[in-house]
């Protein structure tokens, strides 16, 4: 990080590649520095250019944050309307990733993930959306929760909910009525960013949920203008968008506000496409009566990279793997014990339709809403993990991790075939196995966590004996 400049002085500065290099400015305090002054730094390595907006941090300080892909010698030099911020020139040396820093998560083929230095990422995540509003305490209990768990993603969301009175907002004001859209609260931003590098060091994509319909109008961000909307995105993006764990979900259960259009959420994806010099992975994520009506989003749009879905049948991802983007179960109901029917499902259910999806080449979501445990709901406000599915999906995981894959992602068909049961338990199956070799055939039970071989060797169309109990795996592998 380099200190605020009183002019135009060349700074030399390192930074490990895919890490943020921050560049802070003194400039004007008077007015409305959120919108009165534009800053854009431009950094150049050899050909490659890339072009970030600064943001108004508040007490006469200007920063920009960027995110190297490539080692060596960058040059870049600032752009503002504003004399005193115009025309500063410096350099970084970009220097190796460190341990643990394998980049950005992208879409890796069709339908998978990978890091930026190709290593394989498996997404399954959890669900605390408002997390970052609680007490010192019980945020520090949610990333201790986390640190153990098998999560790598953590949907989050920026703007509060009608039934809460939080200190702090990402706008000025804290009462309904007197909040100041045109300036945001700086110490908000400060904090929040710091949760996104705290779930960074724990290895943790952060998918950040910009809007929400669970304002109702009472604090009004549910019903902003297009040009507020603007606002809000550009500098949420311009402040956020270089730490490299970060995730754009315009909106959860988008299609639950009344106030905006599919024109309007096609604009503002649109816009955090725009604003985003990184492309960080887009997506908006339905919210239909998911178990009567299933309308998500047109994801084929090109401004959308993955399919953030709803739904509570894991058994549909081949069938929406006909879109060619990944498949993203973000939500597939809650392990608890909630009165609502999403919020209520056994370990075992919740696990089963892990499997069930990620077994078709999708991801899915975990969440946990038992509502009369010490820190209530954690995809609420996280706290601690009280539910059986957890170590369960980390067993999920490990497996996934060691299957055999082609170089787009899929499980490679030559070299293992899957088969699973799920919450039936036939006497047997018929496998349908290449006849070219023979095949072991192990059998795993998801929820006790056990492998076992299947005694013989297979070929072709084969009968395998199953022990006539639900949630099995069947893996026959060469």
């Amino acid at each position: 990080m380099t200190e605020p400049m009183t002019g135009p002085t060349a700074v030399s500065d390192k930074v490990e590649r895919w890490a943020v290099h921050e560049l802070a400015l003194p400039g004007p305090a008077d007015g409305n520095p959120f919108a009165d002054v534009e800053l854009r730094v431009t950094y150049r390595f050899r050909n490659r250019v890339v072009t970030v907006d600064g943001f108004y941090d508040g007490d006469g300080v200007y920063r920009a944050r960027f995110m190297p892909d490539r080692e060596g010698r960058w040059e870049y030099v600032t752009s503002s309307s504003a004399p005193e911020l115009d025309g500063h020139r410096g350099e970084l040396l970009c220097t190796p990733p460190g341990p643990g820093n394998h980049g950005p998560v992208g879409v890796h083929g069709a339908h998978h993930f990978a890091y930026a230095d190709g290593t394989r990422y498996d997404c399954i995540g959890t669900t605390c959306y408002h997390w970052t509003y609680e007490s010192q305490e019980l945020q520090e209990l949610t990333l201790e929760g986390l640190r153990g768990s098998p999560f790598d993603k953590v949907r989050m969301c920026l703007l509060p909910t009608n039934g809460m009175r939080p200190d702090r907002l990402p706008f000025v004001g804290n009462e309904p009525g007197q909040v100041d859209v045109s300036r945001f609260d700086v110490e908000f931003f400060r904090h929040f960013e710091g949760r996104v590098a705290d779930l960074l060091a724990l290895g943790i994509q952060a998918d950040l949920i910009l809007f929400h319909p669970y304002d109702k109008g009472f604090w009004g961000f549910d019903g902003l203008t297009p040009e507020q909307d603007a606002h809000f995105l550009k500098y949420v993006v311009a402040r956020l968008g270089a730490y490299r764990n970060v995730w754009w979900s315009l909106s959860n259960e988008y299609d639950f506000n009344r106030n905006k259009t599919i024109a309007d959420w096609d604009r503002l994806l649109q816009l955090v496409q725009r604003h985003d010099p990184y492309q960080r992975l887009r997506s908006i994520h339905n919210g239909t009566k998911m178990y009567e009506i299933f309308s998500p989003y047109d994801f084929t749009k090109p401004w959308i990279t993955h399919q953030s879905v709803q739904h509570w049948d894991g058994g549909e991802v081949g069938a929406w793997r006909a879109c060619p983007k990944p498949v993203v179960l973000d939500e597939i109901g809650y392990e608890g014990n909630a009165g609502r029917r999403w919020g209520n499902l056994t370990a075992q259910e919740l696990v089963h339709r892990f499997w069930q999806g990620m077994t078709l080449g999708g991801y899915v979501g975990h969440g946990e809403s038992f509502v009369d445990r010490e820190t209530r709901a954690w995809i609420s406000i996280g706290g601690r993990l009280y539910g059986e599915s957890s170590p369960r999906l980390a067993f999920l995981r490990d497996f996934m991790a060691g299957l055999p894959r082609l170089a787009n992602g899929d499980v490679d068909p030559a070299r293992c075939v899957l088969h699973y049961v799920g919450d039936r338990q036939p006497a047997s199956v018929e496998l349908d196995l290449p006849a070219d070799a023979e095949y072991r055939v192990e059998l795993i039970d998801t929820f006790a966590m056990t492998v076992e071989e299947v005694p013989g060797r297979f070929r072709g169309r084969s009968t395998i004996p199953l022990p006539q109990r639900p949630y099995l795996v069947l893996r026959g592998v060469r």
